[in-house]
């Protein structure tokens, strides 16, 4: 008996899901400028261009964007930033096993997308880069 593989997920397909979903939760209902025409096309990417531009025109997270690998993977991208805004060390630590556990339960979940190949945060690590970077300000 042979193996057969399970069907490659598409990123268009994951993508075209994340939409779907979000259209019927609602999400795009009664957004600034809905009825109107998109600017016209300057190039290959210029759709994918005018949607970055418009959400961060709007102030938010680009990173809600990424499929759930690239996101987590710039998350601990963005750790050490994040962590020197916290101000206590319970706070860095709750931070820091919050993300682990989004992590393992993203490789527990096969998340779609491209391949996840981020690795947990060591969590007493990151405690001893906070608490140098607090007694070197």
């Amino acid at each position: 008996m042979t193996r057969q593989k399970p069907p490659k997920v598409s990123f268009r397909w994951w993508v075209d899901r994340q939409i779907a979903e979000a259209r019927e939760r609602g999400d795009f209902d009664d957004l600034p400028g809905t009825g109107k025409p998109l600017p016209k096309p300057t190039g290959n990417d210029a759709a994918t261009d005018w949607v970055l531009r418009e959400v961060k025109k709007g102030g938010h997270d680009t990173t809600a964007l990424l499929p759930p690998s690239l996101a987590l993977r710039r998350e601990v991208q963005d750790l050490p930033g994040k962590l020197a805004a916290e101000q206590t060390e319970r706070q860095v630590r709750e931070l820091v096993e919050d993300l682990n556990e989004r992590i393992r339960q993203a490789y527990l979940n096969h998340v779609s997308g491209p391949p996840l190949t981020v690795a947990l945060v060591d969590v007493e690590e990151a405690v001893e880069d906070w608490r140098r970077s607090r007694a070197a300000s």
